[in-house]
């Protein structure tokens, strides 16, 4: 690979970094191609942008950033590294799960995970990621939090003249 390609690809990874809140580093070392195809198709349905880059440069591209919430997952890039990119914290975790039930398997591993500012580190945290809610989950809940007693008003307030009736006779 030449500097000239070297600095595309860590131009590239700056611009996914810098696009993404979200990402995963995982390792696919173990992997077969046709189930790292097939995780590909998963992140590819599911909007879930994979790259796979040498760890020298991803740790360049992310020291040129020079932002200081990566220093934590700095220690994750060994071995083959494969890094999902995703709008959604926690579509990774879902479709590295799915993927383990399929393939009755502990692969690919999860290194880390930088979700906003929150780091996760290693493989346990997967289940933590699964449980992440999604903005829209968190809106939904606020809404039937909300909606929940104006509801029940409605409902005693539209009860109320049957029982008045069922009083009176």
């Amino acid at each position: 690979m030449t500097t000239e390609q070297k600095n595309q690809v860590i131009e590239l990874l700056k611009e996914k970094f810098a696009q993404y809140n979200n990402f995963y580093v995982t390792n696919t070392e173990s992997l077969t191609v046709a189930q790292v195809n097939n995780l590909r198709g998963h992140c590819f349905n599911k909007e879930v942008e994979m790259k796979v880059a040498k760890n020298t440069l991803i740790v360049k591209a992310l020291k040129q950033l020079g932002d200081d919430k990566y220093n934590g997952i700095m220690d994750a890039f060994h071995g083959v590294t494969a890094l999902m990119f995703s709008n959604n914290p926690k579509e990774p975790a879902l479709i590295i799960s799915n993927l383990r039930d399929e393939y009755k398997t502990d692969k690919p591993l999860l290194k880390a995970a930088l979700i906003g500012d929150d780091v996760y580190l290693g493989n346990e945290s997967l289940v933590a990621l699964k449980n992440i809610k999604t903005k829209n989950e968190l809106i939904g809940e606020v809404i039937g939090l909300l909606k929940s007693p104006i509801s029940r008003v409605l409902s005693a307030l539209q009860n109320r003249p049957e029982a008045a009736e069922a009083a009176a006779e």
